[in-house]
């Protein structure tokens, strides 16, 4: 089946997936499951907890399991009192007024405060959400900034005369209190959609102001949309020609989402309907296994090895079979090895959500004008993504110290979890290890025990092979010099590290 740009929707019982295809290529894989929705965009009823002034910090029950956690940078400083009696005290902000280092956050916030919060990132391994007191409310051209001041248009719209013609039709645009921000797919809209948009985010807020008021304790007051809308509302733009759902549920939620956000638009809305799976029938489920394998190939040989830790993100470049052709010489070799790497770098981190710091280990170059060049195609490479990301130089050692924007967990820790053989680390005790130390364990065993007739191992089936192939002369011997029958028992379920040796007395007659 073809690829052109696309938005593939796979719904079952458990979970949603959607692949974004862009030029033929998966760029983004979204899931969301039943039982764990994300909940950025969520916003909630807060009640501070606990002010750290040493760390410029709170936490904040916001009604989940584990308090979220709000920064002095995401906190505007005019929220501050006592619980607000009604939706007009709840504080708005002032442009420009944040809670910075020259002043302790304790100046701001105290235990038992209550202030309206969105969450900016989910919850990320233990940590619990990182929130803001920056609500916005994202519509179809606008995003609209309740307790702010300050407006303005995205910075990817370029063209002068379009951010004039919307900085017109904005200004006249009704809000009660707050800005408006244009979006990248504001440019070319009319007056009457933006005045649309406006309506509908003012009335928005209405409703959670409302259900602010409502609410005693923390907790949830707006939930966000569901994946495949919030898809169509972020991501359903002129460059993508059609949205194809395998389920007649989301289907029709889409048509309607979709007839009154962008009517014209409505026959772009598909519903698949072939016999074979629709994440099989566009290559989907061979590029997810491709995104979770540690080493990606390059298509010149070369490869990429991606070690994900806590701390940081790993990409080692290296060339593999790739030797280069003709009369190049090293260093070009080296050079077009790398810039295949960075634009695969590019997508391999989108593809998987790779967020925080990540460290590229490219091959050594010695002109600084391939440096350049290879930097300037990671960059370029990057354009598309949609993440905030951050590149700094290539240092002399090859090395590129790259941020990308993390709100969500990476593809690889959603689609696994830690291995309960090696725990996470990647590594466990060999078999030949274990059989020594089963080898060690047993004269220990036997001089514990002088009525037992006869000892028995229970082991790991690839630690007794060792046992009974390359070691079984060990085995041999030590039978002979204990003067006892050692048994060798299979056990599957056994932990290949983990063994039992026992000692077994005669039987009673």
């Amino acid at each position: 089946m073809a690829l052109d740009n696309i938005v593939a929707i796979n719904v079952d019982l458990g979970e949603t997936r959607v692949a974004l295809i862009e030029n033929g290529m998966i760029a983004e894989l979204l899931v969301e499951r039943a039982h764990q929705r994300s909940r950025v965009g969520n916003i909630y009823k807060g009640r501070v907890t606990r002010v750290l002034p040493g760390m410029q910090a709170a936490f904040v029950d916001i009604g989940l399991e584990k308090h979220a956690f709000l920064h002095a940078s995401d906190l505007v400083e005019d929220l501050t009192g006592e619980e607000p009696e009604s939706r007009d005290d709840i504080p708005e902000k002032k442009p420009g007024r944040s809670v910075g280092r020259s002043s302790s956050i304790r100046d701001s916030l105290k235990e038992g405060q209550y202030l309206p919060v969105q969450v900016a990132k989910d919850q990320i391994g233990t940590k619990g959400c990182r929130i803001t007191t920056e609500v916005s409310l994202p519509g179809r051209h606008l995003v609209y900034m309740p307790l702010s001041a300050k407006g303005g248009i995205s910075r990817k719209i370029e063209s002068e005369a379009e951010r004039r013609r919307l900085a017109r039709i904005m200004a006249h645009l009704d809000t009660p209190k707050g800005a408006l921000i244009a979006r990248t797919v504001a440019s070319g809209a009319g007056a009457d959609a933006l005045e649309a948009d406006a309506a509908y985010l003012c009335e928005t807020w209405e409703d959670v102001l409302a259900n602010y008021e409502k609410r005693k304790k923390p907790g949830i007051v707006y939930e966000d949309l569901s994946l495949p809308l919030r898809v169509a509302r972020d991501k359903f733009n002129d460059s993508v020609a059609r949205i194809i759902v395998d389920s007649e549920d989301v289907y029709n939620a889409l048509r309607t989402f979709i007839d009154k956000l962008i009517p014209s638009r409505l026959d772009a809305i598909e519903r698949y309907t072939g016999d074979e799976a629709i994440f099989e029938a566009f290559g989907i489920e061979t590029e997810i296994k491709r995104a979770l394998e540690r080493v990606v190939e390059l298509p010149s040989g070369g490869t990429l090895v991606i070690d994900q830790g806590e701390a940081l993100t790993a990409v080692d470049v290296n060339t593999g079979r790739f030797v280069g052709k003709g009369s190049r010489d090293q260093e070009e070799t080296i050079v077009q090895t790398n810039l295949e790497a960075v634009e695969e770098i590019a997508y391999q981190v989108r593809f998987r959500n790779i967020g925080g710091l990540i460290v590229l280990d490219l091959i050594d170059m010695d002109r600084p004008a391939n440096r350049q060049k290879v930097l300037a195609r990671l960059k370029d490479a990057l354009k598309d993504d949609r993440a905030r990301t951050s590149v700094n130089a290539i240092s002399r050692f090859g090395l590129v110290e790259m941020t990308r924007e993390r709100t969500t967990e990476s593809l690889g820790r959603l689609l696994h979890e830690r291995c309960p053989w090696c725990d996470g680390t990647g590594h466990i005790l060999s078999r030949v290890t274990v059989a020594n130390e089963i080898l060690r364990e047993i004269p220990m065993r036997a001089d514990a025990a002088h009525a037992a007739d006869h000892i028995e191992v229970e082991a790991h089936p690839h630690v007794l092979e060792v046992l009974k192939g390359e070691l079984a002369h060990a085995m041999d011997a030590l039978r002979q010099r204990l003067g006892r029958r050692i048994d060798l028992v299979e056990s599957r379920s056994a932990h290949p590290e983990k063994y039992a040796v026992h000692s077994r007395r005669p039987e009673k007659e």
